[in-house]
């Protein structure tokens, strides 16, 4: 989605959890979108430029992310352009991600540059090292064909999702709902506590300023070779705690894992869980 109008900064400013004002074109972070009740509606990676704003979100959220921006907008000079069609992202992530891409990228995450038409953006969808191709849809066969020769190999979406759960990063829409609070997810670096007031702001303020967080992301590590299916009940001391997400089975780690929003007190590290009756461990 891409953001123009004199007030584009402001007004996005207004309505995401974390700062946008205090970036420079060139700069990026992630955000969530929050209703009134600090309830999360979607996530962007957001990225700053000299005359718009890039909104990067999953695939099946961009209408719902668009929507939820447009209904805030009354006298602001802002447009939101559902970009999708025009512009493709080619995604190179893992430990070898710079060298394969071959820029040279601040360390900084959403940090981006612009060259020959093309933007090359430090972020991940996986946890791993990463940096994304934002470019024409007619050029992104080239890209593709430029990164396999210096050594890029396609992955399948499940690949991504075993990886992303290995690093224990949740995904909007599997992992994240809109019945959970930012404070719930471990992503820290979506919120800022110091930029002011914003859509959701005072929830999110009151449960830091109080310490009031009863549930809370983990990963899991679950017995068997076939992963539970999604859905499946977390019991632990007999009560339900929570739904499992995202399972996998990791080829590296030989084991099947898993996330979760749970009940905090009761699923501390290290502690043992039951799931579809099967053991399962609290890994972090």
């Amino acid at each position: 989605i891409r953001a123009t109008g004199r007030d584009r900064v402001r007004f996005l400013h207004n309505l995401l959890s974390n700062d946008v004002k205090g970036l420079r074109p060139g700069q990026g972070n992630y955000h969530f979108l929050l209703n009134p009740q600090g309830r999360i509606q979607g996530d962007v990676n957001l990225y700053l430029f000299d005359d718009h704003i890039l909104l990067d979100t999953e695939p099946e959220m961009r209408e719902r992310v668009r929507a939820h921006l447009q209904k805030y907008i009354i006298a602001d000079q802002v447009t939101l352009e559902d970009v999708t069609a025009d512009l493709a992202t080619v995604a190179v992530e893992g430990p070898q991600a710079d060298g394969v891409a071959g820029v040279s990228l601040p360390a900084e995450s959403g940090a981006h540059i612009e060259a020959d038409g093309i933007t090359a953006g430090r972020t991940s969808a996986t946890g791993q090292p990463g940096v994304w191709f934002f470019v024409e849809a007619a050029r992104k066969a080239g890209i593709i064909a430029r990164l396999e020769r210096a050594g890029a190999v396609a992955a399948a979406a499940e690949d991504a999702r075993i990886v992303r759960v290995e690093n224990a990063l949740p995904r909007y829409g599997e992992d994240i709902t809109d019945t959970i609070l930012p404070q719930e997810t471990q992503q820290a670096r979506a919120v800022s506590f110091t930029k002011g007031c914003y859509l959701g702001q005072e929830i999110v303020e009151r449960i830091r300023s109080r310490g009031q967080v009863h549930r809370s992301l983990v990963q899991l590590a679950i017995e068997g070779q076939e992963p539970p299916a999604a859905g499946s009940a977390i019991l632990a001391v007999g009560q339900e705690i929570g739904k499992l997400t995202s399972p996998v089975w990791s080829p590296r780690q030989e084991r099947c894992l898993g996330l979760a929003i749970v009940r905090r007190e009761l699923a501390p590290p290290g502690a043992a869980v039951t799931i579809a009756g099967r053991a399962a461990q609290v890994l972090r």
